[in-house]
């Protein structure tokens, strides 16, 4: 199946959607903020992206690995333009 193709912001968006109804954290009223995704080479898995240090995440960490890496799963991140790597001319730090 082929991965649907997301940037950043609505990759973002959508792991936050998901991981606000996880059980444990409705119930406790808990509020995660999810960070940006980070692109990085496609793993062995096919995957070219992450998520880390979740805030406000203590307790929940399983949960909310799960939650990313079934949307690693499926989508792809893609370089929107005026994101940061998308210009042809920048030069390496």
């Amino acid at each position: 199946m082929a991965k649907r193709e997301r940037a950043a912001r609505a990759l973002q968006d959508e792991v936050s959607r998901r991981i606000q109804r996880i059980d444990d954290i409705v119930e406790d009223g808990a509020r995660i903020r999810v960070p940006a995704p980070q692109a990085h080479p496609r793993d062995a898995r096919g995957r070219n992206w992450d998520m880390k240090a979740f805030g406000n995440a203590g307790g929940y960490e399983r949960s909310i690995r799960s939650v990313v890496d079934k949307a690693r799963d499926e989508f792809d991140l893609v370089e929107a333009p005026g994101q940061p790597g998308d210009d042809p001319f920048r030069t390496g730090a």
